[in-house]
């Protein structure tokens, strides 16, 4: 896979970036939005948001040097034009008629150690108010952001290489951790930190929905990062580190099927919990189990059925079932279903990163436990063991 290759489909596997062309559509009202791949000799798309019938897909290529994107990558200065007729510097220039538009904001995508990437841009035929401080934030904002995922995704694709070409060794483990550790968290904060300060200044309602699509999508980067680290952990520490201390752990299970239903209200999930008594346990990674193997359910099962959940103490052991109805899961898949990176394709064609089963699966080893996994063409059905000592 080449390098161009390579660029467009790490942009297609961030699953912030349609939210993001979604925003900027809806914030400016222009019709073409897109990240575009830039270098000295070709532009090319990576993703686009085309309501315009523009007629550029992810992959297409426009010749750099018919492009205003090729000279921001030589000042590294964004763009903004509200009227090319009315705009001293741009009103004769040749791209706008070339692609006709009369409205044109870009603002480039900068990699965390400086790098250029591409640019973040949008076009339309009809003049549009862009020197706003809330649209010139928001592109801002989501550049930076496009550029942290960018060189995440490009840490996990180095740190595969090295664990499957290399032996783990002590050097490798501290590389890896603090890549996450570091390079991920802290810029995240700092986002998360800025957004913060917005929630508590006065915004309209259209800048109120944009600050709330922001902080779902910097939550979804935190639970990566998240799972990125206890994929660190389960590979290259020794397991996962658990707290037991006795629990109440049927109102665990409980709370995290709310939380789910909470955020999947069409949903149905029937819950069957009898845990006399508390369990020594970890209630945080008992949770976090349950929760990825609900949310499994939810992605992977038929949208009109229901999501079963048990819980159980039997011959001193806890049980905890969840199961869904929908297709099987393919042998080829099954025999692999706890390894890391093997994302099962969803009804919507999108995968993750594969790691909530895996995660899963080192949460049980790190209580003595095991988890299992059925999977026939009247359910899949995964079950966590583990021997337990109640608290009378």
């Amino acid at each position: 896979m080449g390098d161009f290759e390579r660029d467009l489909a790490t942009v297609q596997k961030i699953p912030a970036i349609p939210t993001i062309l979604d925003v900027i559509r809806r914030l400016t009202d222009m019709r073409f939005v897109a990240i575009a791949r830039v270098t000295e000799d070709r532009w090319i798309a990576c993703a686009t948001r085309d309501d315009l019938g523009f007629g550029l897909a992810p992959g297409g290529e426009l010749a750099v040097e018919t492009t205003i994107c090729h000279e921001i990558r030589q000042s590294g200065v964004p763009v903004i034009i509200d009227d090319v007729g009315q705009d001293p510097l741009y009103s004769a220039h040749p791209t706008p008629a070339m692609y006709g538009f009369n409205s044109y904001i870009s603002m480039p995508i900068l990699l965390p150690d400086g790098k250029f990437f591409g640019t973040l841009c949008a076009i339309d035929p009809n003049p549009v108010h862009l020197n706003q401080p809330e649209i010139l934030g928001t592109f801002r904002m989501f550049a930076e952001l496009i550029g942290f995922h960018l060189d995440m995704h490009g840490q996990i694709d180095k740190a595969e290489e090295e664990l499957a070409n290399a032996k783990e060794t002590g050097d490798a483990r501290e590389r890896f951790v603090a890549v996450l550790g570091h390079d991920l968290r802290n810029p995240l904060a700092a986002i998360k930190a800025g957004l913060s300060i917005l929630s508590r200044t006065k915004l309209d309602e259209k800048a109120k929905d944009v600050l709330g699509h922001l902080n779902h999508s910097t939550d979804r980067m935190g639970e990566l990062i998240e799972n990125l680290l206890d994929l660190a952990r389960g590979r290259l520490g020794g397991g996962l580190p658990i707290r037991p201390v006795p629990t109440e752990l049927g109102d665990v299970l409980h709370q995290v099927v709310r939380e789910i239903e909470d955020a999947r209200p069409n949903r149905v999930f029937n819950v069957e919990v009898d845990i006399p008594g508390p369990v020594t346990a970890d209630p945080h990674r008992i949770g976090q189990l349950v929760s990825n193997l609900v949310s499994n359910a939810v992605k992977h099962g038929a949208a009109d059925t229901p999501v079963f959940v048990s819980g159980i103490v039997e011959d001193g052991h806890l049980i905890v079932t969840v199961a869904n109805e929908g297709h099987p899961i393919p042998p080829s898949k099954l025999k692999k279903i706890f390894e890391p990176f093997n994302a099962l394709e969803t009804r919507s064609g999108k995968e993750g990163l594969g790691l909530g089963l895996y995660i899963a699966s080192e949460i049980s080893r790190a209580h003595g436990g095991t988890l299992t996994v059925s999977s026939t063409e009247k359910e899949t059905r995964f079950t966590f063991r583990t021997p337990v000592s109640k608290r009378e």
